[in-house]
């Protein structure tokens, strides 16, 4: 009996001393790790393919990311649509902004972005949601280091977990899957590459730039937009009905529909046709938070959310409706041309 333990005993020691072998590290080891590479790296620049599942149909998003210490930002969001639409979130040192170059706009919001909450895409925010979440489970496989943690959506309560994968030679991010209450994967971010210190051009954050090149990578590629009209109709109304559609010709030769919904809780929706030529490219300010719709970026305050896509203004207001009401609604606007 004795021999028997102690041979047990020597197998179990032979594994601990396998695993140390293999350089098995801990939660502590690797979140040591990570946070090292933060602090010593100026800058990155990586590339990303975003697959979000609205409930309608799924959007995805190739997604360029620059950061460069000192606070400077620009991550750039191009539909794989036809029209291959781009949007740039950019935080220089004037403000933090959301530029829609085919259309000649830009929001400049009052805003932390992206202090202010989890953003799926970017190095620095996972890590702090690692760090933040007493909580967090923390596993290895063959390849990455896996976190389980909590977010931090303020202006979306129905996403409140993810899994972070992280390479376990490089340690920067490889999977990012924002899950929902049922823990169902909502959001997919894979990252394609990750490049650390790299040479950024010397106007790469500057809003000009931003907004008239197509001819780099690091830059947001300007499309031409010249689609007809279509009126769009959100598939959810939160049990509100159509009561009211009212079409006006605008003065430029665009149009704009005002539609009434009324139920248990009321909202108005506006759509109008942007002239590109009319639009004014100085920023327009924005008293709310950026919010990703899926398959645009919009801007969010506490009783309506606005945005633009494919040559044209969206607008959703309504007293009634909570913000997470209001980001459904807004998100099921998509494809349906009321007849």
């Amino acid at each position: 009996m004795k021999k028997n333990m102690s041979i047990w005993l020597a197998i179990a020691i032979g594994l601990v001393l396998l695993l140390s072998a293999c350089g098995e590290k801990s939660q502590e080891d690797v979140m040591g790790k990570l946070s090292d590479n933060l602090e010593d790296m100026k800058g990155y620049k990586a590339t990303a393919e975003m697959k979000m599942d609205t409930g309608n149909e799924n959007e995805v998003f190739n997604i360029d990311i620059l950061h460069k210490k000192d606070d400077l930002y620009r991550v750039q969001l191009t539909t794989d649509k036809k029209d291959k639409e781009s949007q740039v979130i950019l935080k220089n040192k004037e403000g933090v902004f959301v530029l829609t170059p085919a259309l000649n706009k830009s929001f400049k919001f009052q805003s932390e972005w992206p202090e202010n909450g989890s953003q799926p895409y970017l190095y620095q925010s996972l890590l702090n949601d690692i760090e933040k979440d007493e909580d967090a489970v923390f596993s290895s496989t063959e390849e990455y280091y896996v976190f389980q943690t909590k977010t931090n959506y303020q202006s979306n309560n129905n996403l409140p977990y993810q899994e972070i994968y992280f390479d376990k030679n490089t340690y920067t991010p490889v999977h990012v899957k924002v899950l929902d209450k049922d823990k169902k994967a909502v959001v997919e971010v894979k990252f394609t590459s990750f490049e650390m210190d790299p040479e950024f051009k010397k106007d790469a954050f500057e809003i000009e730039k931003n907004m008239t090149s197509s001819t780099s990578t690091d830059v947001p590629v300007t499309t031409d937009s010249t689609n007809s009209f279509s009126v769009m109709f959100p598939l959810n109304t939160a049990g509100a009905v159509l009561a009211e559609q009212i079409e006006t010709d605008l003065e430029d030769g665009g149009t704009r529909v005002i539609m009434t919904f009324e139920g248990e809780k009321d909202f108005t929706l506006v759509e109008e046709q942007i002239n590109v030529e009319q639009t004014l490219a100085s920023p327009q300010m924005v008293d709310g938070e950026i919010v990703n719709l899926g398959f645009a970026v919009g801007a969010i305050s506490e009783n309506s959310i606005e945005w633009h896509v494919n040559g044209t203004d969206f607008l959703l207001a309504s007293d009634e409706l909570t913000r997470e009401e209001l980001i459904e609604v807004a998100t099921s606007v998509q494809g349906q041309e009321i007849k």
